[in-house]
């Protein structure tokens, strides 16, 4: 069925939508397996993704504590990496015009992945479904596999000793690096992981993931800078 006003058949909106939700909600169970493993029960580990539910949080949450952080470190870390949702919701605000009664409930699915396949729509109606779909399918997902991997960890003990601590950052980078398209935003990433992994030795757990935020105004600093010097030399060269 294609929607009335002429936008993307909604059944290709559901097909996109649910292929991010599978893909990425699938992922949780690693999240699972990385809380359970940093010594949080497994009532813990399914609060987190019940009531925070945005992946890169968690995952620098449980994260700092497991290398025996401060957990307000650790908070404060997981807060700021949430903070992009923030403006995410400004925008998705305006797309989805959301009855008021609804919005608190459409906050809680406001994430990296439901913001991009929302923004990809032309329609608003393509638009509310691709978010509400996408949201639907990895909010439950996320949960369940949280729960799969939270159980399996306990199962198997020490997850050190299976390499299995590394899958929380590994699922993140897979993740992350599609969405990596312009020189920007290598810059921005590269000079993250330089800041994080160099001051790692040297700085509180849940430390240097903060200081690494400083690597996108940096980027940013420098991009704005050249493209001032461009403008100002074509300027120069038309006169």
């Amino acid at each position: 069925m294609r929607s009335d006003d002429g936008g993307k058949p909604d059944a290709a909106v559901v097909r996109d939508a649910l292929g991010v939700g599978v893909a990425v909600g699938l992922s949780g169970f690693a999240f699972g397996v990385t809380s359970a493993g940093s010594g949080l029960t497994l009532l813990q580990t399914c609060a987190l993704s019940l009531l925070v539910f945005t992946g890169a949080s968690q995952f620098a949450l449980v994260g700092a504590l497991a290398a025996g952080g401060n957990p307000l470190t650790a908070a404060a870390g997981a807060f700021f990496l949430g903070v992009r949702n923030a403006f995410y919701g400004l925008r998705l605000s305006q797309l989805l015009a959301l009855p008021r009664a609804v919005r608190p409930f459409a906050a809680q699915w406001v994430i990296d992945e439901t913001t991009a396949v929302a923004l990809a729509q032309p329609t608003r109606r393509s638009v509310r479904i691709g978010f509400t779909v996408t949201g639907l399918t990895l909010y439950v997902l996320w949960n369940l596999t949280t729960l799969l991997g939270a159980v399996g960890a306990e199962a198997i003990g020490d997850t050190d000793a299976w390499g299995l601590d590394a899958a929380g950052p590994a699922v993140f980078l897979a993740l992350l690096a599609p969405m990596l398209k312009s020189t920007t935003e290598r810059a921005v990433a590269g000079l993250a992981i330089v800041l994080g992994l160099g001051l790692l030795p040297v700085l509180p757990a849940g430390v240097p993931v903060l200081v690494a935020a400083l690597a996108a105004p940096a980027a940013l600093y420098v991009e704005g800078r050249r493209r001032m010097k461009t403008t100002d030399n074509g300027a120069r060269g038309e006169r």
